[in-house]
């Protein structure tokens, strides 16, 4: 082997030994790289997945708390439902009273509802027939018996005296402008109770009235008789 050669030799061989090196650092490098990356990559997975857990922690959360919601929302209702079918039967109760018991509520109601003693009853068709004289009856005597001076007993006891009671009685009724209701001609639908009408005023004395306007105030009563 002459010089050049050697010379040529000697330097592919040192360009081998440049270009291993060359190599070796880029694979080194390249190592790093991916280490990083991959460590890079690993924590953001970690993390994707810790919050993945968060929220999936947080939704199960808002689905508990939505079903109990809806549950105590369907519990009210539910109870809400037994509540109304307690009044519904209250209705129904009042309905089916005996006729004395019937007439003798109807004429509290009027006495109660009264003002001047001189308003007009209102029925439905039905109940005008069956109870309205009775109840117009009884009322304008609860309404003339509570502005009567009450005779003693001794006297009001006797045969005599009953008959100068009832004068007495229908006396200051008059005297008092009271004890005149009248059963009036008109009638309409209603499921139990009645309308007083004097002019332009009325008032609602009808079962379903009267009670969809207790229901407010007793509805807390009911729900303790039932629920507790």
């Amino acid at each position: 082997m002459n010089g050049i050669e050697k010379i040529t030799a000697r330097i592919a061989e040192d360009g081998k030994a440049e270009n291993d090196a060359l190599l070796a650092e880029a694979r080194s490098q390249a190592a790093e790289i991916t280490a990083k990356y991959q460590a890079q990559a690993k924590a953001e997975a970690e993390e994707i997945l810790d919050q993945g857990r968060k929220n999936a922690e947080e939704r199960a959360r808002h689905l508990d708390s939505m079903a109990q919601m809806e549950c105590r929302k369907a519990v009210l209702a539910a109870k809400q439902d037994v509540i109304g079918e307690a009044f519904d039967l209250a209705l129904k109760k009042l309905q089916a009273l005996p006729t004395d018991q019937y007439v003798e509520l109807l004429a509290n109601l009027a006495v109660q509802a009264s003002t001047t003693g001189r308003e007009k009853l209102i029925f439905s068709p039905s109940l005008r027939a069956q109870v309205g004289k009775a109840v117009v009856t009884a009322a304008n005597k609860k309404l003339a018996e509570a502005v009567s001076p009450k005779l003693p007993e001794e006297v009001a006891d006797s045969k005599a005296g009953a008959i100068l009671d009832k004068v007495v009685t229908g006396a200051s009724a008059i005297l008092n402008g009271t004890g005149m209701l009248t059963l009036s001609e008109e009638t309409r639908p209603m499921d139990g109770g009645f309308i007083l009408s004097d002019g332009a005023v009325e008032v609602n004395c009808t079962f379903d009235t009267l009670i969809r306007l207790q229901r407010g105030a007793l509805a807390g009563e009911v729900a303790k008789v039932l629920f507790d």
